[in-house]
């Protein structure tokens, strides 16, 4: 087996390290036990047992504990990527709708349980055009535009600002804590960055439409008010020939 093909480097050398020392554990108490025997029975030769015993240790225990090792890390990295898989939309590499949802309610939940505001704002990202690229172009340059476009509202948003893609045509954005000047901002960048990339299909070049809209809360509310009011507002005032960068609402609180 090619250990370098299949697990880092870094993996290798913890199992290495984790695999001497076990051996090393190994034939210390192989030989200390052989040592208690030859106290208590002087007259009978051990040092015989006392290298059987190490070299035992070494070859069966060595070998054995590297293979545990490995196969725990490979577990290990198996479980982290069905974990992203779970989570994450496999086009964007941003969450999916469901972990969306359970984060913007975590926040909402755990802000309520400590007594402090709650609010936050989500905005609404709705691609007009991709049906249209989709069909005419292929579904492939419908992912690729929606990877891009991704990759512009990650580079847009603030630390700790959630992205994900909460429908076919449509991302999502969560700013916690984010005040109405917030928003704008990150509303404005997501603008001006999607005007000035190019986007392509092969050789022809496309034009991407995109609609954004906001919705801001100050008290206990949930994800389903939030963004049915944020789609409300992309779909009413947030087109390409909007004044506002990004139109806001502001949900009462339940």
């Amino acid at each position: 087996m090619n250990f370098g093909q299949r697990y880092s480097s870094a993996t290798i050398t913890s199992a290495l390290r984790i695999a001497a020392l076990g051996s090393a554990c190994c034939a210390a108490i192989s030989v200390g036990v052989l040592l208690i025997l030859n106290l208590a029975a002087p007259d009978r030769p051990f040092l015989v047992g006392f290298a059987g015993a190490a070299l035992i240790s070494v070859f069966v225990a060595f070998p054995l504990l590297i293979k545990l090792q490995l196969k725990g890390a490979e577990t290990r990295i198996i479980q982290e990527k069905l974990n992203f898989a779970t989570r994450h939309d496999a086009v964007t590499k941003t969450l999916n709708g469901t972990a969306f949802a359970a984060a913007v309610e975590h926040y909402i939940d755990r802000r309520r349980r400590i007594a402090t505001d709650a609010g936050g704002v989500m905005i609404a990202v709705v691609i007009d055009s991709l049906d249209a690229i989709s069909r005419r172009y292929g579904p492939q340059w419908a992912d690729t535009v929606m990877q891009s476009l991704a990759a512009i509202i990650q580079s847009s948003v603030r630390s700790g600002d959630l992205v994900a893609r909460i429908a076919s045509n449509e991302l999502g954005v969560f700013l916690p804590g984010a005040s109405v000047e917030n928003a704008q901002d990150v509303g404005t960048r997501i603008r001006r960055r999607v005007s000035d990339a190019a986007f392509t299909a092969g050789e022809a070049h496309l034009t991407i439409d995109i609609r954004l809209g906001g919705a801001i809360f100050e008290g206990p509310t949930d994800f389903n008010h939030i963004r049915q009011l944020a789609d409300d507002m992309a779909m009413q005032r947030g087109g390409a020939d909007s004044d506002e960068a990004l139109p806001i609402s502001r949900l009462p609180a339940a």
